[in-house]
């Protein structure tokens, strides 16, 4: 699709989305400043492996900083031109959020509505985020629609994601910002997050070392493939959300507003069991896994399943890639990745 920007803030450039995405707007003539702060959730020489690589570009600008520090990053946005903004940056993961709450509050919260005070005062024409399939919480109807009521998280994590949606709405009211939520579901693909599920299954399998298996299996989950991600970020990043004409306060609708804010999933609309999942790893490897099988971790959910019927009818796009296909890519990344790094 044609891009009508040029100017491009992505949060949280060094991260797995965040990679890919800067990725396909370079590739698509965007100029793209990339800001991250590299924190050490996770391998800081995976970050900077993907840096280098965005680097290879003249349009990429990398800027190491916290989203926290407002005098830095309202620098950051008086110097430069910045049409549109994709938050990407987050501390993430449900179970590291039973033990450090605080990293969430300063990068979810503090973070975010630092982000939207620039947003505010600098002319930005389009605020795309990164919300997550979490703040489903304890629902049960599926698919998740993004017009179900979502007031019942189980994890800090998904409490900050439905805030930032909360706050984005807010500065849509006030001052009229056009501000659109993604609820992602399960991103998996190469350079991939070293603490998910495929990422782990991989590395322990390789290793001869037991997986671990949580909710004894009975899991299941909408694995959409990073291209698919990126294709749906910037299908949305190009189309700037509309009042809808009848929303209604009697019959309030959470997924749209009667300001310029929309929120869509973006997710395969296939959820996979998880025992079936570890299946086509093994395939892939030609190898079996061992098998720990231990209970439903505090701030997981059982399910996670997207109706994405909104992406399809406002930017004509639906996640298709194959988990095979999928599998496939990300294992032979691995591989290559970790027998030359």
């Amino acid at each position: 699709m044609k891009l009508s920007f040029k100017n491009v803030l992505i949060t949280g450039a060094a991260g797995f989305i965040g990679y890919h995405l800067a990725l396909r707007l370079l590739k698509d003539g965007c100029s793209v400043i990339g800001l991250d702060n590299l924190n050490p959730y996770y391998d800081v020489n995976l970050k900077k492996n993907r840096l280098a690589k965005l680097q290879d570009s003249r349009q990429f600008i990398f800027k190491h900083q916290e989203l926290a520090d407002l005098p830095e990053l309202d620098k950051l946005f008086k110097t430069n031109q910045i049409d549109v903004v994709v938050n990407l940056a987050a501390q993430a993961g449900v179970r590291y959020s039973l033990e450090n709450p605080h990293a969430y509050v300063e990068s979810n919260i503090v973070g975010f509505v630092n982000l939207l005070e620039c947003c505010r005062h600098n002319n930005v024409k389009h605020l795309v985020f990164a919300s997550s399939s979490s703040v489903y919480g304890a629902n049960t109807k599926m698919p998740f629609s993004v017009h179900d009521n979502v007031d019942h998280p189980v994890s800090l994590y998904a409490a900050s994601k439905k805030a930032n949606e909360l706050m984005a709405h807010t500065y849509s009211h006030l001052f009229g910002m056009a501000c659109t939520g993604l609820r992602f579901f399960t991103v998996y693909g190469p350079w991939g997050r070293p603490d998910m599920a495929l990422f782990l299954f991989t590395k322990a399998i390789l290793s001869g070392k037991a997986i671990q298996v949580f909710n004894h299996g009975n899991m299941k989950r909408d694995f959409t493939y990073i291209d698919d991600i990126v294709e749906g970020v910037v299908r949305v990043m190009g189309r700037l959300p509309d009042p809808n004409p009848a929303w209604s306060g009697d019959m309030p609708d959470p997924g749209s507003s009667y300001v310029k804010y929309k929120i869509y999933n973006i997710g395969n609309n296939n959820p996979v069991n998880l025992m079936d999942f570890i299946k086509e790893i093994e395939n892939a490897l030609g190898l079996k896994a061992q098998k720990e099988f231990l209970d439903l971790q505090p701030g997981d959910v059982p399910a996670t399943y997207a109706n994405v019927d909104d992406l399809i009818q406002d930017v004509g796009f639906k996640p298709a890639t194959p988990l095979r296909t999928g599998i496939k890519n990300f294992i032979n990344w691995y591989k290559d990745y970790y027998e030359n790094s």
